[in-house]
């Protein structure tokens, strides 16, 4: 769920969360299992775009840019009349596998680690304790942590001093990422 943990709430060891986006067949495979239809694929030089409905109480829809070359999945989620959150943007720090030859579904498996900003208010970085606790248990081993770490700290430091702006700090990166709504 994208936003804060609620206060006190227990933080349980688990594996990465790994997700399939099959451009081919139009299909998100969550970290669940569960399938869901695809409205939009793009593939572009530097990642995948994906826009899909969502059947989710506190979200209608879901907009992604994965960002192999960042480590990097980048949503805006839709949230329902009630449920909006304070960010504007949802960062998952993770590692990214572009289909060899530009074919096949492309795999995420997630790092724990997530950024939240909203432009001109505030960036943060969130389930450090996550991560503590995965490579603690197992789950993931030092040195794929201490990457996560570092991905985290640049992004959300080039975030910070760009205003708090994700899309500025991604254009002093050289991307500009198309959006439905912004």
């Amino acid at each position: 769920m994208p936003g804060r943990r609620a206060p006190g709430a227990a933080v349980v060891a688990h594996a990465p969360k790994r997700e399939i986006f099959d451009v081919a067949a139009r299909a998100n495979t969550d970290p669940k299992g569960f399938v869901r239809p695809v409205d939009v694929f793009r593939e572009t030089a530097h990642g995948l775009y994906m826009a899909r409905e969502a059947d989710h109480p506190r979200f209608s829809y879901v907009e992604s840019w994965l960002l192999p070359a960042l480590d990097l999945r980048i949503t805006d989620f839709h949230f329902t009349p009630g449920n909006e959150k304070e960010q504007e943007f949802y960062v998952d720090i993770m590692t990214i596998e572009r289909p060899a030859g530009g074919s096949g579904p492309w795999r995420t498996r997630d790092l724990y680690l997530d950024v939240i900003c909203r432009t001109g208010a505030f960036t943060e970085v969130l389930d450090g304790d996550e991560l503590a606790l995965a490579i603690a248990e197992g789950f993931l081993d030092p040195d794929t942590g201490g990457r996560a770490m570092e991905t985290a700290f640049a992004v959300s430091t080039g975030i910070a001093a760009h205003g708090h702006s994700l899309p500025e700090w991604l254009r002093s990166e050289g991307l500009s990422l198309e959006w439905l709504r912004r």
